[in-house]
């Protein structure tokens, strides 16, 4: 496996959506997304209909990975600002940060293989670390969930080494 990685600063950018604490072995993405989804037009402010699927790892999570450790899960929709946020949704804000941003395609249960080769082998050969921020996919108009033909972007926090 080969992957070209383009380098982004991102800009701030504010999130409304929900949150649910999961582990590998114990993946509720599915369960999140539909709760999200049925509530998803109760949100006003929206900038476009990009979703952002946010992971918030605990520090080292990587170093010794264990598919049974916790960390939080986010299906979200960027907003222009926090003023309108519906009952029983939370707000996140993605800081400002350096990422490696890669193109995947393919079913949504068929990525960890991409992103192992990302972390075991694209990340050590670089001139990054890994950062202590969220990690994201931004799941846009050609985002079909298990489709093999869907398309989405992986978005791995990086820094300098």
């Amino acid at each position: 496996m080969s992957m070209q990685a383009r380098i982004e600063t991102l800009s701030e950018k504010k999130l409304v959506g929900k949150r649910m604490m999961m582990s590998f072995s114990n993946n509720k993405t599915g369960e999140l997304w539909k709760s999200f989804m049925v509530r998803r037009k109760e949100i006003q402010n929206n900038i476009g209909t990009d979703l952002y699927s946010v992971q918030i790892y605990p520090p080292l999570f990587f170093n010794q990975f264990n598919p049974n450790i916790e960390f939080e899960k986010w299906a979200t929709i960027e907003v222009t600002a926090f003023d309108k946020v519906p009952d029983e949704m939370e707000t996140i804000i993605l800081t400002d940060g350096l990422y490696a941003v890669f193109f995947y395609r393919g079913a949504a249960s068929a990525a960890a293989p991409t992103f192992q080769y990302i972390l075991g082998t694209w990340l050590p050969n670089s001139e990054y670390t890994l950062d202590d921020r969220p990690h994201f996919e931004i799941l846009g108009d050609k985002y079909k969930n298990e489709d093999p033909g869907s398309e989405e972007e992986l978005w791995i926090p990086i820094k300098p080494q």
